[in-house]
């Protein structure tokens, strides 16, 4: 191989290999509900494509409509909470929040989808049944 056809071969594959990374480097290319609240599970981790579901709901500007942040009971209208875990204001059964965690994210999502008319709504169209 010459050396020009190595240099070639090189920068394809550092392109290459950068391209493939992105994915992995973005928060936001969300595949399941995280939160490191989670360490067990009654059902399988819902299903969430971050990105997909807030391009068919319109919701690529406003990350606020999910991520929110209340200050004394007010919903802060330019605040985002993007980059926490939802556990860190709804925690756990049991602490002193107003909204547990699994009850926030079932609310938070089910609200919507019903007032939508679009989504899921049952526990196995999010949780899907494990192997």
């Amino acid at each position: 191989m010459s050396g020009r056809n190595l240099m070639k071969t090189l920068w394809i594959l550092v392109a290459m290999a950068v391209c493939c990374s992105l994915p992995a480097l973005s928060q936001d290319d969300v595949e399941t509900v995280q939160d490191s609240a989670f360490t067990k599970h009654r059902r399988a981790t819902a299903v969430f494509l971050h990105d997909a579901h807030n391009e068919q709901a319109g919701l690529e500007d406003d990350c606020s409509a999910c991520h929110h942040v209340y200050e004394d009971g007010v919903k802060l209208e330019d605040e985002t909470s993007e980059d926490r875990e939802c556990s860190e204001c709804h925690l756990e059964a049991g602490a002193r929040d107003t909204m547990p965690l699994v009850g926030t994210y079932h609310s938070r999502c089910k609200s919507c989808h019903l007032a939508e008319r679009k989504g899921p709504v049952m526990c196995g169209e999010c949780h899907p049944k494990r192997d």
